[in-house]
């Protein structure tokens, strides 16, 4: 019986675990013990396609100094060294926008 209850915990926590990777954004998205916070990114790599939009996983800074990676996309295509402040969400998006170099922390 005890094997049993074992198992079926083990098979609970890997599976959470399994959705936590897969649909991290998600998952941060809509969980409530994570903040929101700006996060300044300069756009340096290449986007993927996301079904018709660009997809950026980029590396920033917050304000306090920590750095942080974002995940965002956008209808056209940013140039490289194109400086942003995101909204995020643990990983996730909830809105950027584009700013000069003297507002870069």
């Amino acid at each position: 019986m005890k094997k049993k209850i074992l198992f079926s915990c083990l098979v609970v926590v890997v599976i959470i675990a399994s959705l936590y990777l897969g649909f991290r954004e998600t998952f941060d998205r809509f969980n409530p013990l994570i903040d929101q916070e700006y996060v300044y990114v300069e756009v340096q790599d290449e986007p993927t396609d996301d079904n018709g939009r660009y997809k950026y996983r980029e590396q920033g800074v917050t304000e306090s100094g920590e750095t942080k990676r974002v995940v965002f996309t956008a209808s056209t295509r940013l140039e490289q060294g194109t400086l942003l402040k995101v909204l995020s969400k643990g990983t996730y998006t909830v809105e950027y926008k584009f700013i000069n170099e003297d507002e870069m922390p």
